[in-house]
C-alpha cells in the first residue's frame, strides 16, 4: 500500500476484499454476496436514470453506466459491484446492428443467415477499440467506488453471443443457431473463433481499465446437450480463460479471478470446474451439495438462490438463505442468485437477502 491510500494503477485502496478472497479460494470471515442484475429495473432510481435515453445510448455513456453501477451499493451492503453494460455490445462492435425493443428485448434487424454473412463482420482485432466507452465506464466507476468493494467486468461467452447473432433476438428453442451447428459446423466454428478473438482483448481491456474480476456469461448453455456443449461451447470457454490469463501476464497486469456462469449447464459442471476459471456460477436448478461433490475443492462456487424466492416474505427469505449457506458451506463460496433480478422485485426483499447472507454466514463461522 502506498502512503496516499492509492493502490496500484492509482486507484483508491480496496477496503473490502472479501469477494476477491472467496474467489481466489482464500478464507473469509463471512460469505460475500452480490446479485446478477443488481443494477436493474427493480430500482426506481434505475428507471429514473434510464428513462432519458435508449438502452444502448446508456451503455455508451460512461457517466450513466457509473451511476447505474453505484445505485445498488447506495442501498445495500453488497460485497461487489458489476459494471452496467450488456453482452451485446460485442456483436455491435463487430458491425452488427442491435436495437433494444421495449418489452421485447434485443433485436438484430439483419441476423446472420448464410455462411457468407460472416464476411460482413469486422476484424475482431478492432473490437476493443470500438468499446472504449466500456473501459471509460470501468475506470470512472473504479475511481468513484473509492475502494469500497471490487468491480466486476463481464462479457457473453461465444456460443451465447452466436445465438443472438443468428436468431436475431431471444428464442425459446435456439433452433436457428442449433441448425448452424448441425448443418454448418465449419462456419459455426469460424464464427465462434471470431467471437473468441474479439472477447480476449475486450476482457483484458476491462482489467487494464480497472476491473478486478471477470464473469463470462454462457446464458444459453441449457439449449445444448453434453455433446454439442463439449464441441461448440466448452472449447471456447476454455480458450477465453487461457488466453485472457496469458495476455494479462504479457501486459504485466496482475491476475484477476474469472467466473464462468453457464446457465442450465448442470451437465457440464465437472468440465467447467476444470476450464481454467476460479469460480463456477450455478443456477437455482443445481443442488449445492451435488455441485460441491462434482467440482471438488479446487474451485469456488457462486449462486444460487432462485430469484423468485425474493417474492417470498422476508422471514422466508432468511430461512431459504440459511439452508443455502448450510448446503454450500462457509468457505470457497460467493452467495448470489441463480439468475438475474427481475424488474418487479421489491428492493426491500433484495436487502433482506443480502442481510441474511451476512448474518447467517457469520453465525455459521462462529459455530
Amino acid at each position: 500500500m502506498e502512503a496516499n491510500g492509492l493502490g496500484p494503477q492509482g486507484f483508491p485502496e480496496l477496503k473490502n476484499d472479501t469477494f476477491l478472497r472467496a474467489a481466489w479460494g482464500e478464507e473469509t470471515d463471512y460469505t460475500p454476496v452480490w446479485c446478477m442484475r443488481q443494477a436493474g429495473r427493480y430500482l426506481p432510481e434505475f428507471r429514473e436514470t434510464r428513462a432519458a435515453q435508449d438502452f444502448f445510448s446508456t451503455c455508451r455513456s460512461p457517466e450513466a453506466c457509473c451511476e447505474l453501477t453505484l445505485q445498488p451499493l447506495r442501498r445495500f451492503p453488497l460485497d461487489a459491484a458489476i459494471i452496467f453494460s450488456d453482452i451485446l455490445v460485442v456483436p455491435q462492435a463487430l458491425g452488427m446492428e442491435v436495437t433494444m425493443v421495449p418489452g421485447k428485448g434485443p433485436s438484430f434487424p439483419e441476423p446472420l443467415r448464410e455462411e457468407q454473412d460472416l464476411e460482413r463482420l469486422r476484424d475482431p482485432a478492432v473490437v476493443a477499440s470500438e468499446l472504449g466507452y466500456v473501459f471509460q465506464a470501468i475506470t470512472l466507476t473504479r475511481q468513484r467506488l473509492a475502494g469500497r468493494v471490487p468491480l466486476i467486468g463481464f462479457a457473453g461467452a461465444p456460443w451465447t453471443l452466436m445465438t443472438y447473432m443468428v436468431e436475431g433476438g431471444g428464442s425459446s428453442t435456439m433452433a436457428q443457431a442449433k441448425r448452424w451447428l448441425y448443418q454448418r459446423p465449419q462456419a459455426s466454428h469460424q464464427l465462434l473463433r471470431i467471437l473468441t478473438d474479439a472477447l480476449v482483448p475486450y476482457l483484458v481491456g476491462q482489467v487494464a481499465a480497472g476491473a478486478q474480476a471477470l464473469q463470462l456469461f454462457e446464458s444459453h448453455a441449457g439449449h445444448l446437450g453434453p455433446q454439442l456443449f463439449n464441441k461448440f461451447a466448452l472449447p471456447y470457454i476454455r480458450d477465453v480463460a487461457k488466453r485472457v490469463k496469458a495476455r494479462l501476464r504479457e501486459a504485466g497486469l496482475a491476475p484477476v479471478p474469472m467466473i464462468i456462469f453457464a446457465k442450465d449447464g448442470h451437465f457440464a459442471l465437472e468440465e467447467l470446474s476444470q476450464a481454467g476459471y476460479e469460480v463456477v456460477g450455478l443456477d437455482w436448478t443445481v443442488a449445492p451439495k451435488k455441485a460441491r461433490e462434482c467440482v471438488g475443492k479446487t474451485v469456488t462456487l457462486q449462486g444460487n438462490l432462485d430469484p423468485c424466492a425474493l417474492y417470498a416474505s422476508e422471514e422466508e427469505i432468511g430461512q431459504l438463505v440459511k439452508q443455502m449457506l448450510d448446503d454450500f458451506g462457509p468457505q470457497r463460496y460467493i452467495a448470489n442468485l441463480g439468475h438475474g433480478l427481475y424488474p418487479d422485485m421489491d428492493p426491500e426483499h433484495v436487502g433482506a437477502f443480502v442481510d441474511a447472507v451476512h448474518k447467517h454466514s457469520r453465525l455459521l463461522q462462529q459455530n
